[in-house]
Parts: C-alpha cells; sequence; structure tokens
C-alpha cells in the first residue's frame, strides 16, 4: 500500500502554503498518496482585509481543504509547514494541534511519521525553534520524527537547517534562499522512513 501523507500548513500571504505544494510534489515523486491541508484561519476578517496580501492569499486557497483530526488518523506520514511567531508555531496551527487531544487518548497518533518546515522574515528569526517546539508535541504524540538532517547535498544551498527546511522571506513576500529542492528531498526521506516503518510492522511476529 502507498503511503498516506499528510502536508498541513497555515499561510497568511503563501511562503508556507508554496513549501505545502513542493512537499506534496516530493511526495508523489516518492509513490505516497498526498494531501495538501491548511488549519483554520482565526485571525478576524477586519485584520485580513486590511492587509492586501493577507486577503488575496486567503481569496486564492479558498478551496483548499481544511485539515481535521480525521486527516491524521488517515495519515501515515504528515509533514507540518508554519511560519514562525515569536518562535513558535502560529497560533492557528497550534490551535490545531490542540484539538488533537481525543486522538492522542485515544492512541491515533502513535507511529505516525512527522517532520516540519518555516519560514521567518530574518535568517535568526526563529525558525529553527518553532520547528522544534512543533516537535515537542509530536514526541507527546509517540510520533516518529524524520528530521532531514544532512542527508543531501541540497540542505546546504537551502541554509543547512537540520531540523527541517527553513526559508527567510523579504518585505515583499520573496524567498531568499532556493529551498525547492531541499524541501522535495525532505517530503521523499518522510515517505521513505514511513515506509520503512510499514514493513518492519509487517515483518513483526
Amino acid at each position: 500500500m502507498p503511503v498516506k501523507l499528510a502536508i498541513i500548513y497555515y499561510s497568511s500571504t503563501g511562503t508556507n502554503y508554496q513549501l505545502a505544494q513542493w512537499a506534496a510534489e516530493g511526495g508523489r515523486e516518492a509513490g505516497a498518496e498526498t494531501k495538501i491541508l491548511k488549519v483554520p484561519e482565526l485571525a478576524p476578517e477586519a485584520a485580513i482585509r486590511a492587509t492586501p496580501a493577507w486577503k488575496a492569499h486567503v481569496e486564492a486557497t479558498r478551496d483548499v481543504p481544511v485539515a481535521t483530526t480525521d486527516d491524521i488518523v488517515w495519515a501515515d506520514a504528515i509533514i507540518f509547514s508554519t511560519p514562525t511567531r515569536f518562535g513558535n508555531v502560529a497560533s492557528q496551527m497550534k490551535q490545531f494541534l490542540d484539538t488533537t487531544g481525543g486522538i492522542w487518548f485515544n492512541g491515533k497518533t502513535v507511529n505516525k511519521v512527522v517532520s516540519a518546515m518555516s519560514s521567518a522574515q530574518n535568517p535568526h528569526g526563529g525558525q529553527e525553534e518553532t520547528i522544534l517546539s512543533l516537535y515537542t508535541s509530536m514526541y507527546h504524540w509517540g510520533a516518529i520524527v524524520a528530521a532531514p538532517g544532512y542527508t543531501d547535498p541540497v540542505l546546504f544551498a537551502a541554509g543547512g537547517n537540520p531540523y527541517g527546511t527553513s526559508v527567510t522571506v523579504d518585505q515583499d513576500g520573496n524567498m531568499k534562499e532556493d529551498v525547492r529542492p531541499a524541501v522535495i528531498h525532505q517530503a521523499k526521506r518522510t515517505v521513505k522512513v514511513a515506509e520503512w516503518l510499514q514493513r518492519g510492522m509487517q515483518v513483526q511476529p
């Protein structure tokens, strides 16, 4: 059976949506059944309307399905993508993670293979800490973290973040690093680890 990969993201102006699309590309190339899902938006409509780029992105991604806990249960592997907010995940992503208590309690988050990506406006704006803080929740899930480490040279061109691909975004919303190859590699690695886990579970006595 192909690995089922859910790519769950939050994006206000499009950076992490683009990362999610590249991750889906890598997942499909690795043979996974892939879904891109956004977490629910919590910001008030007035705040969104007041920022043209935010408003435009919300409208452009209106048809992207909203993630639910059923998607976590469905997935063998999950890649999260979120901008950093003061060194932590965006509140929209945190709120979604907080809704997973029920499936966690029933053991349905155990052995999910997970990986994460992030973005910020500065090279040291909290991307690494954002990914690590998300992984802390994954340890509570009983999930298996598939960080990219330094498993391929493309990671160095993307900034060399071993915890997960991260990107710097300028004031105009342009990515400063070429991270597409790193995202694709990270997605393929996540799917591969999930495949290894599937095979291992099949041979258990």
